[in-house]
């Protein structure tokens, strides 16, 4: 015989209180925010208050009125943080484009490695770049690719090989870039 379990008044009272009030709080919330996300947002920030508080939920017939003063607060909490997202962004977008070069100042030889670097596969790319831009020993790039460094090592090796296959004509003897400037395609190395 299947056992009935006994509904904490706590549980029901907070059952009772999201079915009643979540179409109006979500309607509240959707006039207030820009996407229906965040508004489902907003209403799970403002409901979960109210679990945690719910023995501080009026019960006089005032609920809503508390749960929407708890919604504009959650509501002003979600603008402060998309405008402090905003900040962020255009601080990050500011640094980048400060460091990143202007393609017309990039040497040819840079030009060039960058072409063979995106004819690689996204793999062998992500490898080359985190040994040599990122400045990671294989043991650390292992870690960060999530594989045995003997793993690493040997991938590192095939893509200097591939890398080489594709730019090494590029460059004569003294690493001068030659006149013909563009990698070879590496559709057999794919």
């Amino acid at each position: 015989m299947a056992q009935i379990r006994a509904v904490p008044e706590s549980e029901a009272r907070f059952r009772q209180l999201f079915d009643e009030q979540y179409r109006g709080l979500l309607g509240y919330a959707l006039r207030r925010v820009a996407s229906p996300d965040d508004a489902a947002d907003v209403v799970a920030e403002t409901m979960l208050v109210a679990w945690r508080r719910i023995d501080e939920v009026p019960d006089d017939g005032t609920a809503r009125l508390w749960l929407y003063g708890v919604a504009r607060r959650v509501v002003a909490n979600h603008r402060r943080g998309q405008l402090r997202r905003g900040r962020l962004a255009a601080r990050l977008h500011h640094s980048v484009a400060e460091i990143t070069p202007d393609p017309a100042a990039l040497s040819d030889a840079t030009t060039i490695v960058r072409q063979g670097l995106a004819a690689l596969s996204e793999d062998d790319r992500e490898l080359l770049m985190l040994i040599a831009w990122d400045g990671l020993e294989p043991r650390e790039a292992a870690t960060v690719l999530g594989v045995p460094a003997r793993t690493v090592r040997t991938r590192l090796h095939r893509a200097r090989a591939r890398l080489q296959r594709l730019i090494g004509d590029a460059f004569d003897r003294d690493g001068q870039v030659r006149e013909r400037q563009h990698p070879r395609p590496a559709e057999e190395d794919r």
